[in-house]
């Protein structure tokens, strides 16, 4: 169990359904808790349930007050190798709503209570078998739409984080006792923590941390997809090219400009990322009022998106039109690839080296899959994407986010204590600042309205 949660004993029972609320062909209801096991064992007469083994799984009917309620299975773990540190049981049931709220009104009769959001995940953690940053993966695994998201919410549950984590702070931590230790024999005037070596180490903890707090914006954009602004004049091909993507005809496409008047947007999923592409209206000057409020939003959404492409027709842009468009898209300050559409019309191999000596370009055709491919490969160059590995420390949730931006702010405060070569007493302030910010991220150091406020977040069941 954790030291900060040693005193907070838990003895009430919990239950909830496990699976998603809904018809099916099964479903799972969890219950965990000192009274678990024997609890269940009262309407389970076809096994003695207190003598089985842990991890044993048992066919039979639950029964009570003479009325079966069903055929089940009963999983039973016995603490401390279960998932919540406490005997838990798990019931696999028919999907049927009837009988799974039939089956948790009879444990609610035998003073079970019904379980919070995430308080199975919750009682992980306090009884230690989690930290928090592991506590926190869970959510974003159930949550997890790709397979970049997958494999960083594996990473992180399995600990990788939060191991990188503690092997700083336990550095941290040895020459912060140094100092106590100095400070106890201040009288004496002795060192015991040797300044150079820490300085070193501050060194190399802000470079690991900074290097995470740098790996969020690519955590984010793992986790909550990317927003992809497909921009341009009318008629250049951009709703060809979202059909393209999608292969489908999600956006209607004409050779009257101005077709696509607000904008049309859905997600692809391309090696493991999600991309959430968004067709816009044309960008050009306009006296319809409602094509123009279709320019206006997206200017907009250029703003707001992770990643810009721009398109324009090859065959009808002038040298002049192409720099004034480049400029606006520099201007925004976000990462952007050009495409030259319709090449097969376009004026001349001269032309279009004059473009690319003003901005490269990709040279297309919208309608063809074989180009479409080549720019997947583009995008995920462009934002670094394809550089992902399995085993590398992602940063994804904000919280971390903060604390790892607290803890340089505090690592800059000991460099700058030891540069000014201050006492003892001041210097161990800094350092503990800084571990108290690690501390907060693996759960070390937390507080009850911080734990409510993270597991509020889960699903019931989980």
């Amino acid at each position: 169990m954790n030291e900060l949660n040693a005193s907070m004993i838990i003895t009430d029972t919990i239950i909830a359904l496990a699976t998603p609320p809904g018809i099916g062909a099964i479903a799972v209801i969890r219950v965990s808790g000192n009274n678990a096991i024997k609890l269940t064992d009262k309407i389970f007469p076809s096994k003695d349930l207190l003598k089985v083994r842990s991890q044993t799984v048992h066919l039979g009917v639950l029964e009570y007050n003479g009325q079966i309620l069903d055929e089940v299975l009963v999983t039973v773990f016995k603490n401390p190798k279960s998932y919540t540190g406490e005997d838990i049981i798990e019931i696999s049931c028919h999907g049927s709503m009837f009988i799974v709220k039939s089956i948790i009104a009879v444990f609610y009769d035998l003073g079970v209570r019904y379980a919070k959001p995430g308080e199975f995940t919750k009682r992980a953690f306090m009884n230690g078998k989690l930290d928090l940053t592991q506590a926190e993966a869970v959510a974003d695994l159930i949550a997890s739409e790709n397979k970049a998201a997958h494999e960083t919410a594996i990473n992180q549950m399995r600990g990788g984080f939060a191991n990188q984590l503690k092997k700083l702070r336990e550095k941290l931590v040895h020459f912060a006792s140094m100092i106590e230790l100095e400070l106890d024999f201040g009288e004496e005037d002795v060192e015991f923590a040797d300044r150079t070596q820490l300085e070193g180490l501050v060194e190399e903890i802000y470079y690991v941390v900074d290097k995470l707090v740098q790996s969020f914006s690519l955590g984010n954009v793992i986790k909550n997809g990317i927003p992809t602004v497909i921009a341009g004049k009318p008629n250049a091909g951009k709703s060809t090219l979202l059909n393209t993507l999608l292969k489908e005809e999600k956006a209607i496409v004409s050779d009257i400009p101005g077709t696509t008047r607000d904008f049309i947007e859905d997600e692809i999923n391309i090696e493991g990322i999600n991309f959430r592409f968004i067709d816009t209206a044309g960008l050009r000057e306009t006296n319809d009022k409602v094509e123009a409020i279709g320019v206006q939003r997206t200017y907009e959404k250029m703003k707001k998106a992770a990643l810009i492409i721009y398109m324009f027709d090859t065959s009808n842009t002038n040298i002049n039109d192409y720099t004034t468009e480049i400029n606006l898209l520099k201007s925004f300050n976000i990462p952007f690839t050009v495409l030259g559409n319709k090449i097969d019309l376009s004026a001349g191999e001269n032309e279009n080296t004059a473009f690319n000596k003003i901005h490269p370009f990709t040279g297309i055709i919208a309608s063809d899959s074989v180009y479409v491919d080549k720019l997947k490969d583009n995008l995920l160059e462009i934002l670094q994407l394809d550089k992902i590995k399995q085993d590398d420390t992602i940063v994804t949730n904000s919280r971390h986010y903060e604390s790892l931006k607290n803890t340089l702010s505090a690592l800059n405060d000991v460099k700058e204590a030891l540069k000014n070569e201050v006492t003892g007493d001041l210097l161990a302030l800094d350092i503990k600042q800084a571990l108290n910010h690690l501390g907060e991220i693996t759960g070390e150091i937390t507080t009850d309205d911080l734990l409510a406020n993270i597991f509020s977040k889960f699903c019931i069941g989980k």
